[in-house]
């Protein structure tokens, strides 16, 4: 997977108006709601943080991986949930305002963890001179990526409610529009390597889009945590941010490393079909208009 401009700059500007879009959707109290769900939330967390890279670094042993396919499947570990995960919970459902919540406090919290996670996965995987990972001014950059579109779109949504209110739709419709032209310039360039990514990274991607939603839903019903709140969670862990990833992964200020940048590419495919049928199971069996929350 080359870079271009469809990935240099293109996908930058998908991922900052996708990250303003989840601000404008934002209010304060979606980070305080983590009191009104504290099992569900922290369950999530737990799995997301630290059960599926655990789970994913198995995985990629399991799989005999190449090095660079390796750190790029912990790097999609790492990345937080998408917003796209909060539109596959309502069709199935779920609990969107816990979404909403575990997808505002994930972004967050993966301006710290993913780093950890890249940087431990390249010194492992690819060795001391072969990688100069995320460094503090590299985190930093992560920061600014991810934090300040969301941090300008909640300022907007509470600054001006009515403004943000109208904004929304039309934000949303732009995010979808700039990633569907990104990822179509990039399958462009990309079309006669497209088998070969399937074959080195399409097993994978397709396990671990199965195991992140067993996982994101299991985990929480282990803990008595509500149904429709089980199925948010397993969207929000299930569907990851793979646009973040990629650009992580291709950005010449990050990484730089166009061949980690495929595992996140092949996922953010196939992770649609895996949620969609999840979601077309499990709705089957909810019945009750609601649940109390975990």
């Amino acid at each position: 997977m080359e870079s271009s401009i469809a990935t240099t700059v293109l996908l930058p500007v998908a991922l900052a108006v996708i990250m303003f879009g989840l601000g404008l959707s934002l209010t304060v109290k979606d980070f305080a709601r983590v009191l009104a769900y504290p099992r569900a939330v922290l369950v999530a967390l737990g799995c997301q943080i630290v059960l599926l890279p655990a789970a994913c670094f198995g995985l990629v042993h399991l799989l005999g991986l190449a090095p660079e396919l390796a750190v790029g499947m912990m790097l999609l570990a790492a990345s937080p949930g998408g917003t796209t995960a909060n539109l596959f919970s309502h069709l199935a459902h779920g609990d969107v305002a816990l979404n909403i919540t575990l997808t505002a406090v994930n972004s967050v919290l993966a301006v710290v963890t993913l780093p950890v996670v890249v940087n431990l996965s390249l010194d492992y995987f690819l060795g001391d001179g072969a990688a100069i990972g995320l460094q503090f001014g590299k985190t930093l950059q992560v920061f600014a990526i991810v934090l300040i579109p969301v941090v300008l779109g909640l300022l907007a949504r509470s600054k001006a409610p009515g403004l943000a209110a109208r904004a929304g739709r039309p934000v949303k419709l732009l995010s979808v529009i700039f990633l569907v032209a990104t990822i179509a310039a990039a399958v462009f360039q990309e079309r006669a390597n497209i088998a070969g990514y399937l074959a080195d990274v399409g097993v994978a991607a397709v396990l671990f889009s199965g195991l992140s939603i067993a996982v994101g839903y299991l985990a929480p019903r282990l803990f008595r945590v509500g149904v429709r709140q089980s199925i948010a969670a397993a969207m929000e862990i299930g569907i990851h941010n793979s646009v973040l990833a990629i650009t992580v992964a291709l950005s010449p200020v990050l990484l730089n490393n166009p061949r980690i940048a495929i595992p996140a590419a092949v996922y953010g495919v196939v992770m649609f079909g895996t949620a969609g049928a999840f979601g077309y199971l499990i709705s089957r069996r909810v019945r009750a208009p609601a649940e109390r929350p975990g």
